[in-house]
């Protein structure tokens, strides 16, 4: 199978990939976590088990097999086991409640769900049950398999240990007989996004999309054999995911999984595990800049970043590269519906293009802005193999997304240069980003909405110092209603994810609309 960039049919499939990778890369270091240290064969031997596991379950080809939990070894495990299985992966946000992950995985009939014990205080499986009793239904769930030690004495539930076990009567010959079953143009993964309306639309790519991207993200980065990656980046994302484990899976580059981004942790593993790559958002690297103690270790094997998903002030580009002598410093652009990345600055492209822009359509796809005319700022379109093959069982939203003739409508404003490189200058879909994470203000109403005491809202960013930028809502309260901005604050951190959670509440007595109805939302920043 082809592990570059180049246009080329042969792909392969992601089970493809990591027996390729246990076989070129088999005594190198594929892994550490804490003291759990395992080679790329050791790893293909994991993800084999894990495959017979999913075929002693039933898991036909096809399936959709979620996950909600952290960046760890057992994600990596049993992610890449079930889609070995011919199963279609469907990631869950670790920060999702318990109601927002079974509207997913009702949305796609997952049959199988791998989820953490305890993560960050919170019982995942408690919360699901929670949702459960409080009426969501999930008939198409068949088993939970619980990433720990322990599981509910309940039917259908059971711990990674059993799940495991239960596929030793599988033999090698059958896993291997399933993977290579899986055809290259087969959906491998849905990821879940939120668009205007709130409502979840799940992106379905397949397997030769994920490793054609990915392989070019690889080659434009210049990750290689050897890199040491601190996978910051959550894993149900697609810059987790796909930049992270299978870029690493096609270059021979060892992970690093952190199950929490903390600036103390990430110091002490660039340090200690002599970390070489550090993809993620602008915050994280000015966190690590701006830390009292980095002078204390020792971050010389730094030598890659690539960040995006907000605006890259220029001197950070030039800290990283003068302060740590980082070697290569990028800066790209993509969204869940083109497979993630859709364009790439470029080794060698000097610091002010690369903070200013987020680079030039990356090969095999066209970038173009809907705009009145040339360096006018327009909507930004996408076409080439990067875009997704719809969304999952909602024809209607696919059209609405996809032109007849294969344009996919960002929702993004941007602007394109004489030389092609992307500037993004605004968000149709209001959508903004807190710390990383993608937040959507209609999901966050339709949320909030739900409160008694709401009349009615309406949720803008803002700009924050330390997460880029935070949401603010402007509340209309019920007649009679005494609700305060500390009770409402509360109310949501126990109903919505911690990043969709606003950080300000302003009650108002009504919201301006137009004529139409529609909320005038510039009003509400200005």
């Amino acid at each position: 199978m082809r592990t570059d960039g180049t246009d080329d049919a042969g792909w392969g499939t992601i089970p493809e990939l990591v027996q390729d990778a246990a076989a070129r890369y088999a005594g190198r270091e594929a892994v550490v976590e804490g003291r759990t240290r395992i080679t790329f064969a050791e790893l293909g031997e994991r993800v084999e088990r894990a495959a017979a596991a999913c075929l002693a379950d039933g898991v036909e080809p096809g399936d959709r097999v979620a996950i909600w939990a952290p960046n760890t070894l057992d994600w990596i495990v049993s992610a890449l086991g079930a889609v070995t299985a011919g199963a279609v992966l469907v990631p869950l946000n670790t920060r999702f409640k318990g109601a927002e992950a079974a509207d997913v995985l009702a949305r796609c009939r997952a049959r199988l769900l791998f989820v953490t014990g305890t993560f960050l205080g919170t019982s995942y499986v408690a919360s699901l049950r929670r949702a459960q009793q409080n009426g969501a239904e999930l008939p198409c769930l068949e088993r939970v398999v619980v990433l720990g030690d322990t599981a509910p004495d309940t039917p259908g539930y059971g711990t990674w240990k059993e799940f495991l076990a239960a596929g030793d009567t599988v033999t090698a010959d059958a896993v291997r007989e399933r993977a290579a079953a899986v055809a290259p143009s087969a959906p491998s993964d849905i990821i879940f996004t939120s668009g205007t309306t709130g409502r979840p639309k799940g992106a379905v790519i397949t397997h030769t999309q994920t490793l054609r991207g990915y392989a070019i993200w690889s080659d434009l980065a210049g990750l290689r054999e050897g890199d040491r990656y601190l996978i910051v980046n959550p894993f149900f994302h697609t810059f987790g995911y796909k930049a992270g484990i299978i870029a690493c899976l096609m270059r021979g580059a060892t992970m690093v999984p952190q199950p929490v981004f903390n600036v103390d942790t990430a110091l002490a593993n660039i340090a200690a595990e002599r970390i070489s790559v550090l993809p993620g958002p602008p915050t994280l690297h000015q966190s690590l800049l701006d830390h009292p103690a980095r002078d204390a270790h020792d971050l010389s094997a730094l030598r890659l970043v690539v960040t995006g998903a907000a605006v890259v002030p220029l001197q950070l580009v030039e800290r990283l590269r003068g302060e740590l002598g980082v070697g290569t410093v990028l800066t790209a652009y993509g969204l869940s519906e083109a497979s993630g990345i859709v364009s790439m600055c470029r080794r060698g492209d000097p610091a002010e293009r690369i903070a200013a822009t987020s680079g030039r359509a990356i090969p095999g796809t066209e970038v173009r802005v809907a705009s009145p005319g040339p360096g006018e700022p327009g909507e930004v379109l996408v076409r080439g193999f990067n875009v997704m093959r719809g969304y999952y069982e909602d024809p209607a939203a696919t059209a609405e997304a996809i032109t007849e003739d294969g344009w996919l409508r960002t929702g993004d404003v941007g602007v394109l240069d004489a030389d092609g490189y992307l500037r993004i200058t605004d968000r149709i879909k209001d959508m903004f980003i807190v710390g990383g994470f993608n937040a959507y203000p209609a999901e966050i109403e339709q949320l909030i909405g739900l409160h008694p005491e709401v009349a009615d809202v309406a949720v803008v960013g803002v700009p924050d110092g330390r997460l880029g930028e935070v949401g603010k809502a402007y509340v209309v309260r019920r007649s009679g209603a005494v609700l305060t901005a500390d009770d409402l604050i509360a109310w949501s951190r126990r109903e919505m994810a911690n990043y969709k959670v606003p950080r300000e509440i302003e009650f108002v007595g009504d919201l301006p609309r137009n004529a139409s109805g529609k909320v005038l939302k510039h009003h509400l920043r200005a």
